[in-house]
């Protein structure tokens, strides 16, 4: 039966949520790094999990699934700057069909849209129902709250 309770690590992270019986971060819980990063939502084995929010330092923030403690599946990316990414994630780097949307709302020309690999776009093609996915996805995350 996981426990609710709250622990602030030697480096100065912090995290309150639920704890599974091997004293692990588990299920919804909030967590500060000692970077200032906060990340909000699941958690499984310790590991950030399905569905949460991480908002960065400088403002960026992600919001969508995760798994294994890493942007993984779909979800969206805004920098600080306003430019966004909304698509597909793996392994913690834009991977798979988005669309890239620059901070003036422009999509570039030729337009930032199709199959990204390690961070860059290499193909372009049309990918709105990736995009709804993804905007699903941080709503989803966006809607966990601590209870």
């Amino acid at each position: 039966m996981p426990t609710y309770g709250s622990y602030k690590y030697p480096d100065s992270a912090e995290y309150t949520g639920e704890w599974n019986e091997a004293g692990q971060r588990h299920n919804i819980g909030f967590m500060t790094f000692p970077d200032g990063t906060t990340y909000e939502g699941h958690f499984e084995n310790g590991l950030c999990s399905e569905y949460g929010v991480m908002i960065f330092q400088d403002g960026s923030r992600y919001e969508g699934e995760f798994r294994e403690g890493k942007f993984h599946g779909f979800g969206i990316f805004r920098r600080s700057d306003g430019m966004s990414f909304e698509g597909e994630f793996c392994e913690g780097k834009i991977h798979g069909l988005g669309l890239m949307t620059f901070s003036d709302g422009t999509h570039g020309l030729p337009r930032n849209e199709g199959f990204f690999k390690d961070n860059r776009l290499v193909r372009q093609e049309r990918c709105s129902v990736v995009v709804q996915r993804a905007a699903e996805a941080a709503h989803i995350a966006t809607s966990q709250k601590l209870t």
